[in-house]
């Protein structure tokens, strides 16, 4: 018994050494995802979430997903981060920038509009997710083709059992969500360009290239690194490894095409940000 209990042990660990090799690990062209530049943060920031790149690529802005505060990172000192309050504690995801103005986003679809950054006046209007159905968001960033504002789900009632992935326009002009979908992300194009069943894709951030006027879209749960069209098409995806990658959940670009990938600490990992250069 114990001959074919170590057996069949020594297969499983063959097998699944086989699968791991057989995933494939590429990156996007201009990238090289196996050589980043590797941040520690702070202790206060081990759920980092969202992030935005200040002009100065050294200066980060970001959420802790279980306080209602954005934080000011400088990657580049071991200061404590300047910290601005704009609400109470709540699941904050994301957060995006018209370049004047800063919005947050929450796991259930809510916008708050942040004004006064970092100043004794700081407050945020609360604008609701009017539609029907449960659903929960992880990713916001700013669309300027018609100034508006567009949050992926992660989890929402309609892409269940149909194979795709809803993302949601907030009009700024109007201050409310479009009630149809912008776009939706075919979950089979995914699994086509991986090799693999992807399941359920469910993002955790997203940013539009400077230079590319692309999508690029991280998930922490399906490890991947999803690049589409401004329309949802998907025109590229990669496969993450967990040790570089233990939980993606924010991405920024500089305007030089860098981009910034954020992870929150999981297991014993500790929090990160990771800059990859863009050639």
């Amino acid at each position: 018994m114990q001959v074919r209990y170590i057996a069949f042990f020594f297969l499983f660990l063959s097998c699944n050494a086989f699968n791991r090799e057989d995933k494939q690990y590429g990156s996007p062209k201009g990238y090289n995802l196996a050589e980043p530049t590797r941040y520690r943060v702070r202790q206060s920031m081990q759920e980092i979430s969202g992030i935005v790149l200040a002009p100065d690529e050294h200066h980060i802005l970001s959420i802790n997903d279980e306080e209602g505060k954005i934080y000011s990172i400088d990657v580049s000192t071991d200061r404590p981060y300047p910290t601005s309050k704009f609400d109470k504690s709540g699941d904050y995801e994301d957060l995006a920038t018209t370049g004047a103005d800063w919005f947050v986003l929450k796991s259930n679809g809510h916008l708050y509009h942040v004004n006064g950054m970092f100043t004794d006046t700081v407050d945020a209007t609360h604008y609701k997710l009017s539609l029907p159905g449960k659903r929960e968001f992880e990713s916001l960033y700013f669309d300027a083709r018609d100034s508006s504002l567009v949050a992926i789900c992660k989890n929402c009632e309609e892409d269940k059992r149909e194979g795709f992935t809803t993302a949601y326009r907030f009009r700024l002009n109007t201050m409310e969500y479009d009630p149809k979908p912008a776009y939706r992300i075919n979950v089979a194009d995914i699994a086509r360009l991986t090799g693999g069943d992807v399941g359920h894709f469910r993002p955790s951030a997203a940013a539009i290239h400077p230079i590319e006027h692309r999508l690029y879209i991280v998930s922490a749960i399906n490890r991947l690194l999803v690049i589409t069209d401004l329309d949802g098409k998907v025109q590229e995806a990669y496969n993450l490894r967990h040790r570089r990658f233990p939980q993606p959940e924010g991405i920024s670009f500089t305007a030089n095409g860098d981009m910034y990938i954020s992870n929150e600490a999981v297991d014993e990992s500790q929090a990160s940000i990771l800059k990859f250069k863009y050639h």
